[in-house]
């Protein structure tokens, strides 16, 4: 953001256009969803463009209907342009010391972008201390609150274990107590499956069907015809005659072949 403010800027503003345009309308909520928090706020406006500074006006106060806050974080109200400075409603405002004629200038700049006050705000701003800030918000209405000078209260937090007795009753007074507080040990799957399996094992297994008895002339026709009537390939096949001329045929292509390999074959006359 140091080095390339200007694609810095574009880039937040792509990606507040592009918000716009994807997220549903919500109307005025009383918190918004996404809060981008813009520091250094003055970076994103130096040099900008007019085109620039119309389209972040634009989507400053439009995006609101979106659920989206939009805050930026700078020094003094002057590093915002004007426009887009209408559009921010909160303003927390911290301490600002005027040692120059400068910073009594931009003091008093600071004053009059603020509703009318029954407080002295050129005094009120140069004397808060650390945690405080003079604040102003939008009402129900949409209109500027009066100003107030506020303090930062310290959380009441305890930086260690909750006491047994104070964490039981905040548990008791939960409205999910009710609900929650008893423990229900429900039958699970494998609680089932397993007396599945147990039921199966104790109770007898049922008797399978007996095959009905082939009739004796039925079986020893079968086993008859099968010997007495095989295929012919096989007749063929199972013969002395046919093997005896395997084995002649081999040995004779045999011997061919070999004489061709190492050219031992005849010569013809």
């Amino acid at each position: 953001m140091q080095d390339k403010p200007q694609l810095f800027s574009t880039f937040l503003m792509w990606l507040l256009a592009d918000l716009f345009h994807d997220l549903p309308e919500v109307g005025d909520v009383d918190k918004p969803k996404l809060v981008f928090f813009f520091d250094e706020a003055h970076l994103l406006f130096n040099d900008a463009s007019k085109a620039f500074l119309d389209a972040i006006t634009q989507t400053v106060r439009l995006i609101r209907s979106k659920g989206v806050g939009v805050f930026c974080v700078t020094q003094t109200p002057k590093d915002v342009p004007g426009d887009v400075l209408a559009q921010l409603g909160n303003r927390v405002q911290h301490a600002l010391r005027a040692f120059t004629p400068d910073d009594q200038k931009a003091l008093r700049s600071t004053v009059k972008t603020f509703p009318n006050s029954p407080y002295d705000l050129e005094e009120v701003l140069t004397a808060l201390g650390t945690g405080e800030a003079v604040v102003t918000v939008l009402s129900e209405k949409g209109a500027p609150t009066p100003v107030a000078a506020t303090r930062l209260r310290a959380p009441e937090s305890l930086m260690g274990p909750v006491d047994p007795a104070a964490l039981d009753r905040a548990v008791q007074a939960s409205p999910l107590y009710g609900r929650y507080a008893e423990a229900v040990d429900r039958e699970s799957a494998y609680e089932k499956l397993t007396a599945r399996e147990a039921q199966a094992a104790s109770s007898p297994a049922p008797e399978a069907p007996s095959a009905p008895a082939e009739p004796a002339s039925s079986r020893g026709r079968g086993r008859k015809g099968d010997d007495q009537d095989p295929s012919v390939v096989g007749q063929v096949v199972g013969s002395g005659v046919f093997k005896s001329l395997a084995r002649s045929l081999g040995t004779q292509i045999g011997r061919e072949i070999t004489r061709s390999i190492f050219g031992t074959a005849r010569r013809r006359r």
